[in-house]
């Protein structure tokens, strides 16, 4: 995720370097038209006026915006996600602590719920938990083999804490009351996981991104037909201007879509992730903790 406010028209230039390519491409051949044939500013001065273009380019704002929207939306859903899991993670620990008396019992609970969060952090990342270094820390090798039969990893290692609930409350180390809150965390956690899953699994319909590309282009062919006979050479940066800001606005959305990348818009799991993990090192009575991982030199937090 992008945490600094620092950036440069260059960046967007060269991040959006082919649009911008097209744009002065067909901005060109338009101001070269108009000046190669005497017929040409009669056309463009009967043909192409101006508010039709100016109507079809606000209704192109509005459609490129809206997509932008619904993709911040499932951005937004994906943070409001992770900070419930953090805060479920938090009371999780907080009921292990307090409820379960047996010190060891109480450890490999919490631990393995440190190893249910990093999990999760990888599948969402399209990564394999098994050979992530925070994974391994938290597990064994005989936990991992058998992780790796799972269908749903995150789902197994929630099941496996509400059987050692179970079997608390089975042999009478858990007040029953305290066994039914405990349950209700682990139904909490498997609804977090599940909207997070329902947003990796579900993408905007690809026409949106479609149909605002194919718009945008025809777009700027048509403006600086509209514009050279008025502004002459001015009509180039003109339409690069218009044009690519509609297109930033799309590329906006596109990136916002998938809230669990490895792009620089992408949530900061692994800051999420070690800011459980501390949180509930801290309820097994360790003091000592590793500092957060902090933004780069790019501004970037992950």
């Amino acid at each position: 995720m992008m945490v600094s406010n620092e950036g440069r028209i260059t960046g967007l230039l060269y991040w959006q370097y082919h649009n911008v390519r097209i744009y002065v491409i067909t901005s060109v051949v338009a101001y070269v038209l108009f000046r190669v044939f005497d017929t040409w500013l009669e056309w463009v001065e009967f043909g192409l006026p101006t508010l039709p273009l100016a109507i079809v380019g606000g209704a192109l704002g509005i459609f490129v915006s809206f997509r932008t929207n619904s993709a911040y939306d499932r951005w937004w859903e994906g943070r409001k996600l992770w900070g419930r899991l953090i805060n479920t993670s938090r009371h999780w620990s907080s009921q292990v602590a307090c409820y379960v008396t047996d010190d060891a019992l109480k450890k490999e609970l919490i631990e393995r719920h440190i190893a249910y969060v990093h999990t999760l952090r990888c599948l969402l990342r399209k990564e394999n938990p098994l050979v992530d270094p925070s994974v391994q820390r938290w597990t064994s090798e005989a936990d991992r083999d058998w992780l790796a039969t799972q269908s749903n990893q995150t789902h197994a290692l929630l099941q496996r804490q509400l059987e050692r609930v179970t079997e608390l409350g089975n042999d009478g180390a858990l007040d029953p009351m305290r066994a039914h809150t405990m349950d209700e965390s682990i139904r909490h956690l498997l609804d977090i996981q599940g909207g997070c899953e329902r947003i990796k699994k579900t993408p905007l319909p690809r026409g949106y991104g479609y149909i605002a590309e194919q718009l945008i282009f025809y777009f700027s062919m048509l403006l600086p037909l509209a514009l050279v006979a008025d502004i002459g050479l001015l009509a180039i940066p003109i339409n690069v201007l218009v044009c690519l800001a509609f297109m930033l606005i799309s590329e906006a959305g596109r990136v916002l879509e998938d809230p669990f990348t490895m792009f620089w818009n992408g949530l900061p799991l692994t800051n999420m992730s070690d800011t459980i993990e501390n949180n509930l090192r801290n309820r097994l009575g360790e003091g000592s903790l590793p500092a957060l991982p902090g933004p780069d030199s790019r501004g970037i937090l992950m």
